[in-house]
């Protein structure tokens, strides 16, 4: 998560509401796909610079509430009428993409549902630990943003994940847990809708849960969930999907469940052993 309660920063785009079809990364896909959600107070935007470096904003939300508190194949069944229309929200059966810009999903089509599983996978990336360290953090930037959003975007991220800040969530200087103990910052996608689409640019929103909070022995504040939409405002640049600025909200929301809460050992094994996903729609 991150500081603030808005984000600015990336684009995404398509048409019709949906919800996201997941598959398993490969084998070389690492915690990438598990991790922080952002979030940051943003100011009103003055002009298209101010945008794009308010999206610092954006990957600062939850962190800083948490600071706060501590002071492909075919999905159709074989027997469905081969004329039935698809729902709006069944699974295409278009595979996930197979490119990596570094430990970012690549290749996305040109198309609805080619923005919209870009605006999922950033989502994922832009939530996860890794923003919580700075080489982590620009690799994760330079292979979301454009060119020109990317640059405007690591000084001002940088001044706000300070050594001051990190230490507020009980990190170093680092980003790094204390020894025994687990941070855990995860975007799960629920669902996305295209607010609007054409051939060079696209709006998606991201429906999320995530998780944030640290666990371990000593920790006095718990794994937390929280529950936002993700707006991205993408691009078409070097035949891919780059955000150009993103905003956050918070919900919808459900009801609270009844299911007792996890011991910080159970959180901290499944946040180990349960990897993340590569989302296609």
């Amino acid at each position: 998560m991150s500081l603030g309660d808005e984000h600015d920063g990336a684009s995404a785009g398509g048409g019709g509401t949906g919800q996201t079809r997941t598959r398993l990364p490969d084998s070389g896909a690492g915690d990438v796909y598990g991790g922080v959600y952002g979030g940051a107070r943003r100011p009103a935007r003055n002009s298209r610079s101010l945008i794009t470096v308010v999206g610092v904003v954006v990957l600062l939300i939850a962190a800083i509430a948490f600071a706060n508190r501590s002071g492909g194949g075919d999905d159709t069944p074989s027997d469905a009428p081969a004329d039935r229309a698809a729902a709006p929200t069944a699974a295409t059966g278009v595979r996930p993409v197979t490119g990596k810009n570094g430990t970012i999903p690549s290749g996305y089509a040109r198309d609805e549902q080619g923005a919209q599983s870009a605006a999922t996978n950033f989502a994922v990336a832009l939530g996860s630990d890794g923003m919580f360290n700075t080489s982590s953090r620009h690799a994760i930037v330079d292979g979301i943003y454009t060119p020109d959003a990317a640059a405007k975007l690591k000084a001002p991220q940088d001044a706000a994940y300070s050594p001051d800040f990190l230490k507020k969530l009980g990190l170093d200087a680092e980003g790094n847990p204390p020894q025994g103990s687990t941070f855990v910052s995860r975007t799960i996608p629920v669902g996305t809708k295209v607010e609007s689409f054409s051939a060079d640019t696209a709006k998606v929103s991201v429906w999320y849960t995530g998780l944030i909070g640290m666990s371990g022995p000593d920790s006095t504040d718990p794994v937390s969930t929280t529950w936002k939409t993700w707006t991205f405002d993408m691009r078409w640049t070097g035949d891919d999907w780059k955000v150009t600025s993103d905003s956050q909200k918070d919900g919808p929301a459900p009801v609270p469940g009844d299911i007792p809460a996890s011991s910080s050992d159970d959180i901290s094994k499944a946040v180990a052993e349960y990897g993340g996903f590569t989302y296609a729609r």
